[in-house]
């Protein structure tokens, strides 16, 4: 009988030396898409700046915003060819149980109208719409709407 070797992805800070790979996958990823400045300049703000990896490699990365009592997902992205494959969800568990870490009450994030893989993630993890902002992101024909969602963090037992 063969034993089977089950590569387990782990999260870790990004670095300096990620960003080249981290905006060259965010290009991949989205046709308006953030500057390697974007990712530099979060990382120096303090945000909460995490990348994904299984075996060496960086298949998702995440950043995250906290305010008082509150938590806000500015980035959130998986590999195109490792989307479809539950770890989307996986990253999604991690920010969440990071943000209860960081004592935030609530977790927000803005989503395009079209992104329904995204949303339908959200949905199924609980996040409520909450409001949507009117030609928040860039499109091919101008501009696209912002879907506002809101997670409560807060154990109400």
């Amino acid at each position: 009988m063969s034993t089977v070797l089950q590569i387990q992805p782990i999260v870790r800070p990004m670095t300096e030396a990620d960003l080249p790979e981290i905006a060259a996958l965010d290009a991949q990823s989205y046709p308006f898409p953030w500057t390697l400045g974007n990712f530099a300049d979060s990382m120096h703000s303090g945000y909460r700046c995490c990348v994904y990896e299984l075996d060496n490699e960086i298949i998702g990365y995440a950043v995250m915003m906290l305010a008082v009592g509150e938590a806000h997902l500015l980035n959130i992205t998986i590999a195109p060819d490792r989307q479809g494959q539950g770890w989307g969800r996986v990253l999604m568990h991690y920010i969440i149980g990071r943000a209860r870490q960081d004592r935030a009450e609530s977790l927000w994030l803005e989503v395009r109208p079209s992104n329904s893989v995204a949303r339908r993630l959200y949905d199924t993890m609980g996040f409520d719409c909450v409001s949507v902002r009117k030609d928040y992101y860039p499109a091919v024909d101008g501009r696209e709407d912002a879907v506002i969602m809101r997670l409560d963090l807060i154990d109400h037992a």
